[in-house]
């Protein structure tokens, strides 16, 4: 009998990628396949979903192709994705979008979420949802589709629309329209969601005019929602069983299975969870708190940091500024430097995220002479990625009594050892690094193996996790505590100082 294999759907940002993984854990095909975003506005960022579609339908196609494999062997699809970007489409099975999707990044609802604040409603959604009221979640994105899309609300309260993050909008097309449903960990990033009775509140459904018609189904990260129907790369009757947003999947990827375990993803942003355990904990700090994973009944918590801009900083350095022709680039140029000097970049490109929750500051370069180069703006874009991390992790030492001696990296950035070296330096800790960097989508590929047997259990996952890469602080406390200061009075600049 053919050996039994898993497929991981990671919807990311900017592209899509499907794995391949053996039942032994194994990674035996990859692929990645972009699709752009579009800027109608300042501010705005949007995708197209049936660009977003094709992306995902190339990268399976071609994952199954370069791991050798039968679709037919596939014993279940894992789906993980980027979370806040909201979707509205038609309920048919050809899914019919109303707009184009309203990506995390976007920042349309800063002044509605301003006028929230000024209701006095933010105490509220802050105790219900663990979010802060901030243009980043879902819910206000939401409103805005149902109030600027003619027709929207009115067919929303009728039942005719279906509302979802990606991981919904995805789980609906691999079905063939038959299951709208969403995973408790992408419900919770929608400012409509009760992390704590695990269920829609109407309440804040209220005030946000969302009709309860439009959401789809929660249920728990990993069991079968559905069977493949109509997906071209697989055949019918393949189980749909393990969804979570990328963050939590990267939680679960990481093995963080212990109170205290904490991880950072280095994607378009830097994103910080670490595991709480069974009792949600209220940050105290300006971090979100939210749901780990649920899991046959059992719902683990997580506290979590958001750095909207990591590597989308060096994006910029490569598209906006033209001093880098690749990302790659980055780490050799930055090398080129002992230090950045008095340079420091706070990449606020869109706004600030957690502990500030700053909409309104703006990206700052300091401390340029007549001598900085093209290797100091290269490697105070680095410190900036790592500078932010820390402020995630100060936080969370201070939410959680302890401080963080060990984090485990994954993502894209997290193969720049430059940048890894001085995220553990600038954190003092431990930094450990896994064989594969692809931790996002094999957390989706493991809770799927859990709920189709692939995998029996956690001792089994962890088991076949291994640390590849780790560093071990060597800054001294005095130039440590002088970085701090540079870069706490860059961020204060960043904050105060808008151009006209």
């Amino acid at each position: 009998m053919a050996d039994r294999y898993l497929l991981a759907i990671d919807q990311g940002t900017t592209g899509s990628t499907a794995l391949i993984l053996s039942s032994d854990a194994r990674v035996l095909g990859r692929s990645n396949s972009e699709y752009p975003q579009h800027y109608p506005k300042p501010g705005w960022v949007e995708h197209e979903p049936d660009q977003l579609w094709a992306s995902v339908q190339g990268a399976v196609r071609d994952a199954l192709t370069r791991a050798g494999v039968s679709p037919r062997d596939c014993a279940g699809i894992g789906i993980t994705n980027q979370r806040e970007t909201t979707l509205l489409w038609e309920r048919s099975d050809k899914a019919e979008p109303l707009h184009r999707a309203i990506v995390w990044q976007d920042r349309r609802t800063s002044e509605r979420c301003a006028e929230l604040k000024r209701a006095g409603l933010e105490p509220l959604f802050r105790e219900r949802t663990g979010l802060v009221l901030d243009p980043y979640f879902s819910g206000t994105k939401l409103e805005w589709l149902l109030k600027n899309v003619k027709g929207a609300q009115q067919r929303a309260e009728r039942g005719e629309l279906a509302f979802g993050t990606v991981d919904s909008y995805l789980l609906y097309r691999l079905t063939g329209g038959r299951v709208h449903a969403t995973d408790v960990t992408n419900a919770s990033r929608t400012l409509l969601f009760d992390i704590h009775k695990l269920a829609w509140d109407d309440e804040l459904l209220g005030h946000l005019n969302v009709p309860r018609a439009v959401l789809p189904e929660v249920r728990s990260c990993s069991e079968v929602y559905g069977t493949t129907l109509g997906f071209g790369p697989l055949p019918d009757g393949i189980p749909i069983a393990g969804i979570a947003g990328d963050q939590h999947a990267a939680l679960f990827g990481q093995t963080c299975f212990d109170v205290g375990d904490g991880k950072c993803t280095y994607g378009t942003g830097a994103f910080l969870l670490v595991n709480t355990g069974t009792e949600p904990v209220v940050s105290r700090h300006g971090l979100l708190t939210t749901p780990a994973w649920s899991i046959g009944g059992v719902t683990e918590y997580a506290l979590e940091g958001s750095a909207f801009i990591a590597g989308a900083a060096v994006q910029w350095l490569r598209d906006g500024l033209g001093i880098i022709t690749s990302a790659d680039e980055i780490e050799g140029l930055a090398a080129q430097v002992d230090s950045a000097g008095d340079v420091v970049f706070v990449p606020a490109l869109s706004g600030l995220g957690a502990p500030y929750w700053d909409p309104n500051a703006r990206g700052l370069v300091c401390g340029i002479s007549r001598d900085t180069t093209r290797a100091h703006l290269a490697r105070a874009t680095l410190e900036g990625i790592a500078f932010q991390v820390a402020d995630l992790a100060e936080a969370m030492a201070a939410d959680m009594g302890r401080p963080m001696t060990r984090l485990r990296v994954d993502g894209g950035a997290s193969k720049n050892e430059l940048l890894m070296r001085f995220q553990g330096d600038i954190l003092n800790a431990q930094v450990e690094r896994p064989a594969s960097v692809e931790t996002t989508a094999l957390g989706a590929a493991y809770l799927a193996g859990l709920a189709v047997g692939v995998f029996e259990n956690r001792a089994a996952i962890a088991a076949a996790h291994h640390i590849d890469w780790s560093y071990k602080p060597t800054m001294r406390l005095d130039e440590r505590s002088a970085h701090r200061v540079r870069w706490g009075r860059a961020v204060a600049r960043a904050r105060t100082e808008l151009c006209p």
